[in-house]
């Protein structure tokens, strides 16, 4: 492990611009569940192991039609935690290893808490792949009725849910859309959701793919820092293995306590993310 973290250190001082690409386990070291596996979300939310839900049968668009209630409370609780957790360590030594970087830092996360943003990151250096739960957009056209904001998203800044936690049901009022006054749900991708507004995202994406390329093209060298992505939704793996493929001098360092499988070449660190982040930094700081 000391060689492994040795050589991290060395990637991310030769680097000249940073990528960081976050999965679940991001969270986890700021006390975020990370749902791997039913019994990981029925261990945050017993409520549903009572209904034997799992995730994809939980977050899906069609219960902001037939229990709106219940789709707020789900998401409505997930909101609440996310606003009032603080994002770990892990994010400040991230951002700092960017600052410093002539390249700058780009980030593509398929978390929807906000945490990047909560962090100090900038919204231009920052893709979210699934959405956001800070912003949201209206169910009217999931039901084929028309809204003038149907295409349209919103922040949800101003908006208070209380959930109980034992139902597992927001009370009312529940949010509505600004336009129309139909129920509002969360710009986030679900699971079977034909309806998701990806505009936020698609610009997101599009200043993501620019970065990463104008990177790839650069003759300096620049490091990929993978936190807590798994292989049970492979989306930020497959993105992070691809930045680097595409490059001549690109170091992916993967950072995972389960799944910590690397292309030849790369570095593998089987630690939690902060416990990662702070023994490269250490090891940044010694002369």
């Amino acid at each position: 492990m000391e060689a492994s973290l040795a050589r991290a250190a060395v990637a991310v001082r030769e680097a000249k611009a940073l990528v960081v690409c976050a999965g679940a386990g991001m969270g986890v070291d700021s006390g975020l569940p990370d749902f791997r596996g039913p019994e990981g979300l029925w261990r945050a939310y017993p409520p549903l192991k009572k209904r034997g839900l799992t995730l994809p049968a939980t977050s899906t668009p069609h219960w902001f039609k037939s229990d709106p209630k219940f789709a707020w409370g789900f998401f409505g609780h997930r909101r609440n935690l996310y606003n009032s957790t603080e994002p770990h360590a892990g994010f400040q030594i991230l951002r700092r290893w960017g600052e410093s970087m002539e390249g700058g830092c780009a980030v593509f996360t398929s978390n929807i808490d906000g945490h990047f943003q909560r962090a100090g990151f900038s919204e231009e250096q920052v893709e979210e792949c699934h959405g956001t739960l800070q912003f949201m957009q209206c169910c009217l056209h999931d039901e084929g009725r028309p809204c003038p904001k149907e295409d349209d998203i919103w922040p949800s800044d101003n908006v208070e849910l209380i959930v109980d936690e034992v139902t597992l049901h927001a009370k009312e009022p529940l949010p509505r859309c600004p336009a129309c006054g139909g129920t509002a749900r969360p710009n986030v991708l679900m699971f079977s959701d034909d309806y998701w507004v990806p505009d936020r995202t698609d610009s997101q994406n599009d200043r993501f793919r620019a970065t990463t390329e104008n990177m790839r093209q650069s003759e300096s060298a620049f490091v990929v820092v993978e936190i807590g992505a798994g292989l049970a939704v492979p989306t930020v793996r497959m993105q992070s293995e691809a930045i680097v493929s595409a490059a001549t001098r690109a170091t992916l360092i993967r950072i995972n306590p389960r799944e910590p499988e690397v292309p030849e070449g790369h570095i593998s660190l089987p630690m939690g993310g902060l416990e990662a982040l702070t023994a490269i930094d250490n090891l940044l700081e010694e002369p």
